[in-house]
C-alpha cells in the first residue's frame, strides 16, 4: 500500500494482499493501483507472451482454442479464436435471484485482480487496468446471486462482470442501476476489448465466493464483538456470577477463543462494587445457567474457527485460481483444478455453524432476560413498572419471540452446502464444491445472527436500566450509553422492528461493539 496525494491506495504488483486491505477497497472505497514496475510488466508479458506463442505453434489450450468443459474435444482456428472468446461472457448470462451486494463484488472483482496479477494467465495489465477503473469509479456489475456450483469456479457470476467492462449488462452506478455502457460513458471509460483468454480467465476461478467469503468474515467479527458485550451487560442484569470467567478456567481447558472471550467477558464486568452488592446470593443461583456460564465456550469456538478461515480465505484470494495456467519460466501450458472452491465451500460451513451457534446462544440469553421465573427478579417481559399508564404492556414478549425465529433459522441453515456437490456438464465437472452456495449461506446466517444479536442488545439494555445500577460497572454504562443513542428504552408498547435494524447498522458499521478479543 502506499500514499497517493492524502489518501491511501492499494498498489497489485503481483504481491500479497491482506484480508484488511480487500475489505478497504470493497467497502471504504480504497483506490487501486495497477503497478507499472518493470518486473511486474514483464512477469505479466511472459505468460501472454507463452500464450501467443502456443496458439501460433497448434497447440491446444484448453477453452482458447478449444471448446469448453466436455466441448474440448472441438478445436478451432487460430482466426476464430482470437475472436471466439467473448462467447463464455454471452451463454453463462443465465444468473438468477438478487443482485449480490455491491461490498461482496467489490470484493470479488479485486480478488478477479490478484489471481489475474500473480502471472500464471496470460492476460494483459490492460484487463486489469479496467477492472481498476471500474472499482476507483464506483462502478459495480450488477450480479445474480444463484448459478454457480463452484467449480469451475463461479463461471455464472463471474460472465456479468465480465460482459461489463466490456459495456453490456448493468451496473451499479451513482446510486441507480444503468447499463454499464451509460455508466462508463458519464466515468469517462471504454468499453474493454478483450484479447485471447482474457473472457475465460474472468469467469474460471473462486472470485464471486472469495469476495462473498471475505466479507462474511468481518460481519462475523463485528457480530462476535457485538455478542460478548450482549452477553456482559446480560450477566449483569441477571446479577450473574463473574468468577465464570476467572483465568483459571480457561488456562485448564486452553482453547485460545475460549480465554479471549472469558478475558474480554471479564474486563467489561469490571467493578469497585463487591460481588456481594451485584451477585444473586440464592442457593440455586451458585451456577448460572450455560448460555451465560459456558459463554466463553460456545462464542470461542466461533473466535478460534475465525482464526483459520480467515487465513484459507486470504490464501484463496491470493492465489491463481484460473485454468489453463502457464509456466512463467518455460511458457509450458498447465491445465490443472484451482478452480475448485473445496477450501472456501469448509469455511463458509464451518463459518456458519459456528455463527448459528452463537445465535443460539443469545436467543437463550434473551429467554432468561424475559421469563420472570427465571430472571431473578425482574419483570416480566421487562416491562417497565412506571406508574401513570393506561392498559397492559407486553414489553419484549414479542421481541422473544422474534429472537426465536431467527435463531432457529439460522440453525435451520447449518446443513453443509459442500455436501450436496452434484455432477454438472455432461460429467465433465463431475464434482463441485458448492463454494459459492457455502459463501451465500453463510452471509444469510450473518445477517440472521445480526438480528439476533441486536435483539439481544436491546433486552440487555432494557434489563440493565430496569436494575438501575450499571453505573458501578463503567464499561458496560458506556456500552448502555451507545446503545440509548439508536434506540430508546421501551416504557411503553411500540413497534421494534426499526430499532433493531438500527442496531444491525451499529453491529456492521460503527466502533460501538469493537475491541480485539
Amino acid at each position: 500500500m502506499k500514499k497517493i496525494g492524502r489518501k491511501a491506495a492499494l498498489v497489485i504488483d503481483g504481491s500479497h494482499v491482506s484480508f484488511e486491505e480487500i475489505i478497504a477497497v470493497a467497502r471504504d472505497g480504497m483506490p487501486v493501483v495497477i503497478s507499472k514496475s518493470k518486473e511486474f510488466v514483464k512477469r505479466m508479458g511472459q505468460t501472454q507472451k507463452a500464450l501467443m506463442d502456443g496458439m501460433r505453434k497448434g497447440v491446444a489450450i484448453y477453452g482458447v482454442n478449444t471448446g469448453y468443459g466436455k466441448s474440448c474435444g472441438n478445436r478451432i482456428s487460430m482466426k476464430v479464436a482470437l475472436k471466439n472468446g467473448v462467447n463464455i461472457l454471452r451463454f453463462h448470462g443465465c444468473g438468477t435471484g438478487d443482485p449480490i451486494g455491491i461490498e461482496e463484488t467489490r470484493a470479488a472483482m479485486l480478488t478477479r485482480i490478484i489471481c489475474l496479477a500473480r502471472g500464471y494467465s496470460g492476460v494483459s495489465v490492460g484487463l486489469l487496468q479496467q477492472m481498476a477503473d471500474f472499482l476507483n469509479a464506483g462502478i459495480t456489475p450488477v450480479v445474480p446471486c444463484e448459478g454457480s456450483v463452484g467449480a469451475s469456479g463461479d463461471l455464472t457470476p463471474m460472465s456479468y462482470i465480465g460482459a461489463a467492462l466490456a459495456g453490456r449488462r448493468d451496473v451499479f452506478y451513482d446510486g441507480d442501476i444503468l447499463p454499464a455502457a451509460r455508466a462508463m460513458k458519464k466515468a469517462g471509460l471504454k468499453p474493454y476489448r478483450y484479447l485471447p483468454k482474457e473472457p475465460l480467465s474472468m469467469v474460471n476461478g473462486t472470485t464471486t465466493m472469495t469476495g462473498i467469503a471475505v466479507m462474511d468474515i468481518e460481519r462475523a467479527e463485528r457480530i462476535l464483538d457485538a455478542a460478548v458485550f450482549a452477553t456482559a451487560l446480560s450477566v449483569h442484569a441477571m446479577k450473574g456470577n463473574a468468577h465464570h470467567y476467572h483465568p483459571v478456567i480457561s488456562e485448564a481447558k486452553p482453547f485460545p477463543g475460549q480465554a479471549a472471550v472469558a478475558k474480554k467477558i471479564a474486563h467489561l464486568l469490571l467493578s469497585k462494587a463487591s460481588a456481594r452488592q451485584l451477585e444473586d446470593d440464592a442457593l440455586e443461583t451458585l451456577q448460572d445457567p450455560y448460555s451465560l456460564r459456558c459463554a466463553p465456550q460456545v462464542l470461542g469456538v466461533l473466535v478460534d474457527a475465525l482464526f483459520w478461515i480467515k487465513k484459507w480465505v486470504e490464501i484463496e484470494a491470493n492465489s491463481s485460481n484460473d485454468n489453463p495456467i502457464f509456466d512463467p519460466a518455460t511458457g509450458q501450458v498447465l491445465m490443472g483444478g484451482n478452480f475448485y472452491g473445496g477450501h472456501i465451500a469448509f469455511a463458509m460451513d464451518g463459518l456458519k455453524t459456528a455463527l448459528a451457534s452463537a445465535a443460539d446462544m443469545c436467543d437463550r440469553q434473551i429467554m432468561l432476560l424475559v421469563n420472570p421465573n427465571l430472571n431473578r427478579g425482574l419483570p416480566g417481559d421487562l416491562v417497565r413498572q412506571n406508574g401513570g399508564r393506561e392498559g397492559l404492556h407486553h414489553g419484549f414478549k414479542a421481541m422473544s419471540i422474534a429472537s426465536s425465529a431467527l435463531a432457529a433459522e439460522a440453525l435451520k441453515a447449518t446443513m453443509p452446502a459442500a455436501s450436496f456437490s452434484r455432477s454438472t456438464e455432461s460429467h465433465n465437472q463431475d464434482k463441485v464444491s458448492m463454494g459459492t452456495i457455502a459463501a451465500r449461506d453463510a452471509e444469510r446466517v450473518c445477517t440472521l445472527t445480526e438480528r439476533v444479536v441486536s435483539i439481544h442488545l436491546l433486552a440487555a439494555a432494557q434489563a440493565c436500566d430496569i436494575r438501575a445500577n450499571v453505573k458501578v460497572r463503567p464499561l458496560l454504562a458506556q456500552a448502555l450509553r451507545n446503545i440509548r443513542q439508536v434506540s430508546d428504552p421501551v416504557i411503553e408498547d411500540r413497534p421494534l422492528d426499526e430499532d433493531i435494524e438500527r442496531m444491525c447498522v451499529v453491529i456492521r458499521y460503527t466502533d460501538f461493539f469493537q475491541g480485539k478479543l
